[in-house]
């Protein structure tokens, strides 16, 4: 007669899937498939979560456990993405995808299955990599032709005074065609990066852990490239570790950052300072975009955030605006469970506050 157990036992082992179940209450796992054992190099007596942690990232030990030793409510509960490094090889991530099965007895089960994400995860980073430094070279150019547009048609114009009615009517009309030439150049740029933030806000919200010091730096590099050369404004980054990790969707998060920081390349005069900072602290992860532009009106401080806000204003150098951008930041912020506020003062400046939970789940 068969074994029901073992039928089951072999079924599962030729699916080739790493498949676990781990008891709560033993703090050990009652069963690992070969496949489970061979991602994490686990030998065949190894069944406790001491052995599995042990191959674990040190800086990512707490993250697996907070999400499979206290996990509260029975059914599928959230993936967890953490990294891996075995003796000789390079750092890996595996993605656990658990869900918790209570017993009528009482007991208490985490079953899933894991999988090495080590390849689409670096596909993925790569991606939004240069997505990121797209981002950033539009916000430099929008910046960087607002200037030199703003300065043609003002030639323009100035020209057209000083002909008057000597004016040659083709010349007139040369001029005409120079002044909207600069006028639709600045709009189209303008136009696709608000067609581009737009569309990404209305996707759907996926988010992943990363490590925002890392993305953040992706944002920086080409502001700091065009500091000295086509950018007239310092733009800097800090954090205060090397590694702060954060749950959300990479993609909308930066492109939040990259509109604040294009909103304070607007206000702030050149010779001026940009600052953006991030910090790991306690309960959360504070984020600030400080600059020394021009400032805020107060009257306008509370309805910034609001759609078609009537604090919209042309930037220094005539760069439009919708007053859509701060209403969507903060929709992005709250997407992501946190919070955003702003400090200013005319003449002195503007600093947004960003606040995320550190386990967002």
């Amino acid at each position: 007669m068969i074994n029901s157990h073992e039928f089951c036992k072999a079924l599962l082992e030729q699916t080739g899937l790493s498949l676990f179940a781990y008891d709560t209450s033993s703090d050990k796992f009652v069963y690992l498939s070969p496949a489970f054992r061979n991602i994490f190099k686990l030998q065949n007596g190894q069944s406790d979560i001491a052995a599995l942690l042990k191959q674990v990232h040190p800086d990512d030990q707490n993250h697996v456990i907070d999400n499979l030793t206290k996990v509260r409510e029975p059914g599928i509960c959230q993936e967890v993405e953490f990294r891996i490094k075995l003796t000789g090889q390079t750092e890996q991530w595996v993605c656990l995808r658990p869900t918790l099965l209570e017993q009528s007895t009482g007991e208490r089960f985490i079953i899933g299955h894991a999988e090495d994400i080590s390849v689409q995860r670096n596909y993925n980073d790569n991606l939004k990599k240069f997505s990121n430094k797209k981002n950033s070279v539009l916000n430099i150019l929008s910046h960087d032709l607002a200037g030199p547009m703003g300065m043609i048609h003002s030639l323009a114009e100035l020209l057209v005074d000083q002909l008057g009615e000597k004016a040659d009517e083709d010349a007139l009309e040369i001029i005409r065609l120079i002044d909207k030439s600069s006028q639709n150049g600045t709009r189209l740029i303008q136009e696709f990066m608000k067609k581009e933030f737009l569309e990404s806000s209305q996707t759907e919200v996926i988010t992943r852990r990363v490590n925002l010091v890392e993305k953040f730096r992706e944002v920086m590099v080409e502001y700091k490239r065009a500091e000295g050369k086509t950018l007239h404004v310092q733009v800097d980054f800090t954090a205060n570790k090397e590694e702060i990790y954060a749950q959300v969707d990479d993609i909308k998060f930066m492109q939040a950052i990259g509109n604040l920081i294009s909103n304070s390349l607007k206000f702030t005069p050149d010779g001026g300072n940009i600052t953006v900072s991030l910090e790991e602290e306690e309960n959360q992860i504070l984020i600030k975009v400080a600059d020394t532009g021009i400032g805020i009106p107060k009257q306008y401080h509370e309805t910034l955030f609001e759609e078609f806000t009537k604090a919209r204003r042309p930037g220094l150098k005539g760069e439009p605006s919708v007053g859509l951008g701060m209403s969507i930041i903060k929709t992005i912020v709250e997407w992501h469970k946190g919070q955003i506020s702003l400090e200013s003062e005319e003449d002195k400046g503007t600093t947004f506050y960003i606040t995320l939970p550190k386990h967002s789940s």
